[in-house]
């Protein structure tokens, strides 16, 4: 199968997490029914977004979010990227997104392995690791259509997970990402196609939609890009739902056209996994 539709959900968030989640349910079966494969939620879908929300929303994987999840995946008959929710294991809160196939069966979890800790004085300070615990692993899944790589919000600057995705395979990366207004307009579209002409891929990022009344002010602007660095789709601020036709033999094309894994050195150079 040489092209499929994905489809991202940008979803508003409340702070009634069981409101959340009814809701993000009803966008995946509307998506499914515009013919979407793939359907991704955005970060921390069934949770407001900030360090004082991760405790009081985490829950254990499975549980009763990704437990509609599955349901709703298996309903549907697609594969469904549960953008992320906090997550309680052992003790630890990880940022974790769940992958549910077609019959309901989890297929993958990937815990945010690079922390969003930034300061830019006068504009914005965040520190997930105040509460949050990072991931060690990386996190890949197979379709009929291609393989998909996954990656939360800040992983999106880390060009290396994405090369590592790229050497396994891959030919879409998937980033649900809450990217604020500081970081949004500069970096936000500018990641996404570095990520996708580096390494030949399509990229996806799934955004919570704009709530100026938050105390963390999502930027929106769920996009899909491909190889090419094109953006083929882009919501505005709003709630939406964005669809886009990924074709699999337009990346074969450009990796034909423009051979760059044949021509890496590595005799000189090497991005390496050093875990699993």
């Amino acid at each position: 199968m040489t092209s499929f539709r994905l489809a991202l959900i940008q979803l508003q968030i409340s702070s009634i997490k069981s409101d959340n989640v009814t809701r993000a349910c009803s966008f995946i079966r509307e998506a499914a029914t515009q013919g979407a494969k793939i359907v991704s939620l955005p970060e921390c879908f069934n949770s407001p977004y900030g360090t004082k929300y991760f405790p009081e929303y985490a829950e254990k994987i499975p549980g009763e979010s990704t437990q509609k999840l599955s349901e709703v995946a298996k309903e549907c008959s697609i594969y469904l990227i549960g953008g992320s929710i906090p997550e309680e294991d052992a003790g630890k809160l990880y940022n974790t997104c769940a992958v549910f196939g077609p019959d309901g069966t989890l297929l993958a979890k990937y815990r945010k392995i690079h922390l969003f800790d930034i300061d830019v004085p006068g504009k914005i300070t965040f520190q997930e690791s105040k509460t949050l615990s990072p991931g060690d692993s990386f996190s890949t899944f197979d379709t009929p259509y291609c393989r998909v790589g996954l990656g939360i919000c800040y992983d999106m600057r880390f060009a290396e997970l994405a090369q590592i995705y790229a050497q396994r395979g891959c030919q879409l990366l998937v980033y649900p990402g809450a990217f604020n207004l500081t970081t949004g307009p500069a970096h936000w579209e500018l990641l996404q196609r570095s990520r996708a002409v580096d390494n030949q891929v399509y990229v996806a990022t799934a955004s919570p939609a704009r709530d100026d009344k938050a105390s963390y002010v999502a930027w929106g602007h769920s996009t899909v890009v491909n190889p090419w660095g094109e953006v083929l789709a882009k919501a505005g601020t709003e709630e939406a739902i964005v669809y886009s036709d990924i074709d699999l033999k337009k990346l074969a094309e450009i990796r034909q056209q423009i051979p760059v894994f044949r021509q890496k050195r590595s005799d000189l150079y090497a991005v390496e996994m050093k875990k699993p």
